[in-house]
This record gives C-alpha cells, structure tokens and sequence, in this order.
C-alpha cells in the first residue's frame, strides 16, 4: 500500500433525545496521524432533526457542531492546544450527550480530501 495514508474517521451523530437513542448522522471527523490532518465536515438537517424532535435547541447544537470544525482547526479553547491525534481522541471519545460519534474506523487513502467528501457523501447526505 506504498503512497497511502493511514486515516481515522467517525460519524458525528445528532441524539435530540439521548434516552430514545435515536439520531441522525451530521458529519464525519477524519484524522491522518502521520500526515497531520484532522477535518470534520459537517451538515444539519433541521426538517429530520425536528422529525425525531420538534423541541430540540437547534440553535444550540449548531454552535455545538461548530465546536468540532473549531477544535479540529485548532482554533477553539485549551482542547485545541492538543495534537491532532489528542483531539480526534477527544472529539470521538465516548459521551451521551446530544452530540456522539460512531466508534472510530480506520482505513488507507491516497487523498484524505477526497476521502473524506467520499464518507460524508455516503454516511450523511
């Protein structure tokens, strides 16, 4: 597999009612040890998110979902002074909270852009 990079990703889940454990996928976080990269992409359907709750806080878990581009930019509080590697750990770290992520998964790619486009095509959208 020469010229490919090890990757890390995860799904990025909204759960409006933690207790009925139920959610839909906005975004996908990626990471590439090595290669320094660490990318969430993230996308909220309002209309399923208030199918599954009409009371949910939408603007709340916007800016919640915002945190996750800021920590990955490395622009948004102490979390975004750790490495990459530290911060994807953090942001997929397991939490019942509104905001979970899948486990995370491995892969090889030769292009974490593209990459990363293909997941959230395929897992979001």
């Amino acid at each position: 597999m020469q010229g490919q990079l090890l990757y890390d990703y995860a799904i990025i889940r909204v759960v409006p009612r933690v207790e009925r454990e139920e959610f839909i996928n906005v975004g996908v976080i990626i990471c590439g040890t090595k290669s320094g990269y660490l990318q969430a992409k993230l996308h909220l359907n309002e209309s399923k998110l208030l199918t599954l709750d009409p009371e949910a806080d939408v603007s709340m878990i916007k800016e919640n979902l915002a945190s996750f581009e800021k920590i990955c930019q490395g622009s948004k509080g102490p979390i975004a002074t750790m490495d990459k590697a530290s911060r994807f750990r953090w942001l997929t770290a397991v939490r019942s909270s509104v905001i979970q992520t899948s486990r995370p998964h491995s892969g090889f790619s030769h292009n974490l852009d593209d990459t990363l486009a293909r997941l959230f095509k395929e897992y979001v959208l």
